[in-house]
């Protein structure tokens, strides 16, 4: 699989679900269980994620 997301800076859902096996309403599910990272509002309608938190997760499962 190839990781396309930036080593810093934020990321959006939809860069998320290119590299990560999920659908939409799984990643949000897994987020509410405390599976997947957390979100940061960047404004009133945009949600991101911490791009070094995904690459934390990615490189977790890899290792399981």
């Amino acid at each position: 699989m190839t990781n396309s997301l930036p080593e810093i800076g934020f990321v959006r859902i939809n860069e998320i679900l290119k590299v990560f096996p999920v659908g939409k309403s799984s990643w949000w599910a897994g987020v509410k269980d405390g599976r997947f990272p957390q979100p940061v509002k960047l404004g009133p309608k945009t949600t991101a994620w911490r791009a070094q938190d995904i690459h934390a997760l990615l490189d977790d499962i890899g290792q399981k």
